[in-house]
């Protein structure tokens, strides 16, 4: 199975316990039906219902990172991923973490992208990927 390649050194989230570590995640996210979603200033964009996965980092409080993007509500809305997880049709599925550098997010948004297809220009502002979320 694909998914199973792309989280090869990663961890289930349930088991992080611990605050003010430094890593990087995947959220699997399930759109429950077709859907367009205006993702911030970047574009309104049709999502396809299916299974998803989301790259990210948290470099500061990687457990703080992920409990946050539960919320649905009282949360302002920063990140592309933040207007796609508001969203009722769209629901996290599973969460998997690793201790790592900044600079592994994008290693392994380009090995998820192997495996599926980009949603371009999402999650990436910051760096020169195609793309940090991709359809699986």
């Amino acid at each position: 199975m694909k998914l199973n390649q792309i989280i090869k050194g990663f961890k289930e989230f349930e088991r992080l316990k611990e605050d003010k570590l430094k890593g990087i995640y995947l959220l699997l996210i399930k759109v429950k039906k077709d859907t367009s979603i205006q993702i911030g200033k970047l574009r309104k964009i049709r999502f396809d219902k299916g299974n998803y996965l989301y790259v990210g980092s948290a470099q500061n409080n990687l457990r703080a990172r992920i409990k946050r993007h539960f919320r649905k509500n009282n949360k302002t809305k920063f990140w592309h991923i933040d207007y796609l997880l508001s969203n009722k049709n769209v629901k996290i599925k599973k969460v998997f973490y690793k201790l790592a550098k900044k600079e592994e997010e994008c290693k392994a948004a380009r090995l998820a992208l192997k495996y599926g297809k980009p949603i371009r220009g999402f999650g990436c502002s910051d760096c020169q990927c195609r793309s940090h979320l991709i359809k699986i």
